[in-house]
């Protein structure tokens, strides 16, 4: 499993519930579509964390990156329904960014150590 990881600020006129909202509509899109296995939203707790943390934690489940371009590509069709679910979210975030991450040690990487 990879974790695609983002940390989001939303746009000054943006509001948290709405984009919440939005987010919950697009990621259980994606995930109907199985172009990703799971997902969760997060928002820092009373302003808790290092001065460059970012109000949202976005953190989205892929498979492998074969999945994970699977989603890129199902993002980037000519659909209106899709168009219109990823613009309601995208338009309320300002800054991202944005991380690619995996457990560890993971099995691949424990399976090559114990052939050492």
């Amino acid at each position: 499993m990879n974790i695609y990881h983002c940390e989001i600020d939303l746009r000054d006129n943006a509001k948290a519930l709405v984009f919440a909202v939005a987010v919950e509509a697009w990621m259980e899109h994606l995930l109907s579509q199985k172009v990703i296995l799971g997902w969760r939203l997060c928002r820092r707790k009373l302003g808790f964390g290092a001065p460059q943390s970012r109000d949202f934690l976005l953190e989205i489940e892929v498979r492998d990156m074969t999945q994970l371009d699977q989603a890129f590509r199902y993002a980037g069709q000519v659909d209106e329904e899709i168009e219109q679910l990823y613009t309601t979210m995208h338009q309320m975030v300002g800054e991202c960014d944005i991380g690619l991450y995996r457990p560890f040690p993971d099995p691949e990487r424990a399976e090559r150590m114990a052939l050492i």
